[in-house]
C-alpha cells in the first residue's frame, strides 16, 4: 500500500510538471536588461528623444540623430562587444518568451478596453491596440505577463497601457511582448513593458514607454519620445512570475497534495 502511494505521488509530481501551465516562468533579459533602446540593424532619431539607460545596436553600426536625441544614465554602443552580447542574450529571451505555453488566445480581439489579470496571451497573427488596455498585477509586484504576437503589433494614437493594483511597483517590470515581425506605436502612444521584436520598431511622434525597445534583426527609429526602462525586481533579472495556473494545472496540483496527504496517513499508521 506504502509502495501505491508513492508511485501516485511521483506520478502526480510529473504531471504538475508537464502540465501546460507552467508554474514559474521566466524571461531573463541577461546583459540586454541594461538597454533600454536596442537595434540590429539601425537606431534613428528625429527631435528631441530623450533615452534613459544604454542605447546600442548590433550587428549593425549606424546611432543617428544623438544630439539632438540625449541618452541619459547610460551610454552608446554601437556595434562593439556590449551590443553584441546583449543581442545574443536577446536571442534567448525572445525565444523563452515565444516558447511559453499560451493561457488565453485573444487572436481577432482588440487589446484596448481589456482588463487582464497576470498570464500568457497571445495572437496567431497581428494585434492591435486602440484606447486603454488594463492590466491588474492582483498587488503583486513581480506579476508576470506575456503577450506572444505572431507578426506585428500596432497602437492607434493617444493609446495607453495602464497598471493597477502593482503591489507598491511604479510599473510592470515583469512584463513582455513577443513580437514575431515589428512594432509600430502611433503618435501619443503611452506604452510599458518590454518589446522584444524580431524585426524593427518605430516610435511616432510624441509616443512614450515605460520599458524597453530590443529589436533582434531591423532599425529602431524614434521621433521625439521619452523611453525609460521599468525597474527590474530585487536581485536583479526580469526572470520571476507566477502566472495563475489553468484548470488542468490546478487540478493536477490538487492530485499532488492528496496524494502526498495519503502517503503521509498511511506511514503514520
Amino acid at each position: 500500500m506504502k509502495q501505491t502511494n508513492i508511485r501516485l505521488a511521483l506520478i502526480a509530481v510529473a504531471a504538475l510538471l508537464l502540465t501546460s501551465s507552467p508554474l514559474f516562468a521566466q524571461v531573463p533579459l541577461g546583459t540586454a536588461q541594461s538597454f533600454t533602446v536596442l537595434g540590429g540593424s539601425t537606431v534613428t532619431n528625429t527631435g528631441s528623444t530623450v533615452v534613459t539607460g544604454n542605447l546600442g545596436v548590433s550587428p549593425g553600426s549606424a546611432v543617428t540623430g544623438f544630439p539632438p536625441g540625449t541618452v541619459v544614465g547610460g551610454s552608446i554602443h554601437a556595434a562593439d562587444a556590449v551590443a553584441a552580447q546583449a543581442q545574443a542574450d536577446l536571442t534567448i529571451a525572445y525565444n523563452t518568451a515565444a516558447g511559453l505555453p499560451c493561457g488565453t488566445d485573444l487572436t481577432g480581439q482588440d487589446l484596448g478596453g481589456l482588463t487582464l489579470t497576470p498570464g500568457v496571451y497571445c495572437f496567431s497573427s497581428s494585434a492591435q491596440l486602440t484606447g486603454t488596455l488594463t492590466l491588474d498585477m492582483q498587488g503583486d509586484p513581480n506579476a508576470l505577463f506575456v503577450f506572444q504576437i505572431g507578426s506585428s503589433l500596432t497602437t492607434a494614437s493617444t493609446s495607453s497601457v495602464a497598471a493597477i493594483n502593482t503591489g507598491g511597483a511604479p510599473c510592470p517590470a515583469n512584463l513582455f511582448w513577443q513580437i514575431g515581425t515589428s512594432a509600430i506605436f502611433g503618435t501619443g502612444t503611452s506604452f510599458a513593458g518590454n518589446v522584444l521584436a524580431l524585426a524593427s520598431i518605430t516610435m511616432n511622434t510624441g509616443s512614450n514607454t515605460t520599458g524597453r525597445l530590443l529589436a533582434r534583426n531591423g532599425a529602431v527609429t524614434l521621433d521625439t519620445n521619452v523611453i525609460s526602462s521599468c525597474a527590474t525586481v530585487p536581485g536583479g533579472g526580469t526572470e520571476v512570475g507566477v502566472p495563475a495556473l489553468d484548470y488542468a494545472g490546478l487540478a493536477l496540483l490538487t492530485l499532488l497534495l492528496g496524494a502526498i496527504a495519503l502517503f503521509a496517513i498511511n506511514r503514520v499508521a
